[in-house]
């Protein structure tokens, strides 16, 4: 009987360990399978922009880019994936350990209630009974005995509910189990194909590679063309900001610049807005990051992002991240207008446009359509998107919500 009580004391701590395991891996289980749906969605999308620019036949660095970005959104949903198949893995062995213990639990239980329910049997008449408390020493002896054999007859009845109540548990926890191995080769079969389909995509960036490669010429006259707007953009948005910021005349001899209250509440509002701001298309992916890259063809040639490239589809709109003012509306290119927005101490850039439908010191909303992106003839639609504190160039990243 006390080897008994020693499993159930051993088995109490696993079966909380199971359930805090299983509520911590629902948990994590929903993050994942969100996460999951996010990745899909943007594999989905990037997808029909390469199909969009697929039609031109023709292999440009966009390309390489919207390729890369689908890599690395495949290799994203692979570990998703993995880390489920491990949280699956971890919730069965601590399911395995507790049928291992029921069962055990269960063989000492069935052997106690034979033992006991057997000395019943032998002992349950009448006769045997009288006996048995005829013989005690004294009446406080014999009730005693009284009292024990009516304890035991009821322990008999409890361990077979017991041991009805555990045969439950350990089916519940077997099929449980059963649930988790079909899950786990589900998502053991979903991992084999996009590991087969992460293979197809390093073959077609290899081969997209491989064909620019070959031209380096109007790689680099198309890369001087680029840090030509570039320069250009970034002095505009110099300009802009020093106008936006100038000292004003105060009284008779002081000139000085600062906040007006309204612009000091518009900033303390974006910067609690800071990882929160809405993206400045309503579907997009990024096709360059913040910060210095190296060329993905050229060799030893690196490329310098003020802000972050956005992918998106033909006809789509350019929208305000925040609430504020168009300060200025620069023309880069015949195909590339900018529109800066001053949001208090914060400046937002909207590069890349070739429509514009909104005017010089109006007011904007959040999300309000501020242009229309240009779409080029090899298909590639890509808003320039930047942010500035001041003079003080920030990363987007660090502001736009995660998706």
């Amino acid at each position: 009987m006390a080897q008994s009580w020693f499993y159930r004391l051993l088995l109490i701590p696993l079966l909380l360990l199971g359930a805090k395991s299983t509520w911590a891996q629902k948990s994590q289980t929903a993050q994942l399978k969100t996460k999951k749906q996010q990745l899909e969605k943007q594999i989905a999308y990037t997808n029909r922009l390469i199909n969009n620019i697929s039609k031109n036949k023709q292999n440009t660095l966009y390309a390489l880019q919207l390729i890369n970005n689908k890599i690395n959104r495949r290799m994203e949903l692979i570990a998703a994936l993995k880390r489920e198949i491990y949280n699956l893995n971890d919730s069965l062995a601590v399911n395995n350990e507790a049928v291992e213990l029921l069962s055990d639990q269960l063989t000492q239980m069935k052997n106690e209630y034979a033992r006991i329910a057997y000395y019943l049997y032998k002992n349950n008449n009448p006769y045997t009974r009288l006996i048995f408390l005829f013989s005690a020493k004294d009446f406080n002896q014999a009730y005693q005995r009284l009292r024990y054999m009516d304890e035991m007859a009821a322990y008999i009845r409890k361990q077979a509910s017991r041991i009805k109540k555990m045969e439950v548990q350990k089916k519940a926890q077997i099929s449980l189990i059963k649930k988790k191995k079909a899950e786990k080769s589900q998502l053991l079969d979903q991992e084999t194909t996009q590991l087969s389909n992460l293979q197809l995509e390093q073959q077609r960036k290899k081969r997209v590679r491989r064909k620019l490669s070959g031209q380096e010429a109007r790689l680099r006259a198309d890369l001087r063309q680029k840090r030509k707007e570039s320069l250009k953009l970034e002095q505009q948005i110099a300009l802009a900001i020093a106008k936006a910021t100038a000292a004003k005349k105060v009284g008779k001899t002081k000139h000085s610049y600062a906040l007006t209250p309204m612009e000091k509440k518009l900033s303390q509002s974006f910067v609690a807005n800071k990882g929160k701001l809405p993206w400045p298309v309503k579907k997009g992916i990024v096709a360059q990051t913040y910060g210095i890259h190296n060329h993905p063809v050229l060799r030893h040639v690196q490329i310098k992002n003020n802000g972050v490239n956005i992918a998106t589809s033909a006809g789509t709109p350019a929208r305000a991240v925040f609430a504020g003012k168009v300060v200025s509306i620069v023309k880069i290119t015949t195909t590339n207008i900018a529109v800066i927005v001053k949001h208090g101490e914060y400046f937002t850039v909207y590069s890349g446009l070739d429509k514009v439908f909104v005017g010089l010191n109006s007011e904007v909303h959040m999300l309000q359509n501020i242009g229309e992106i240009h779409t080029n003839m090899q298909g590639k639609t890509e808003l320039h998107f930047e942010v500035w504190k001041g003079k003080l160039l920030q990363n987007p990243s660090w502001w736009l919500a995660r998706r």
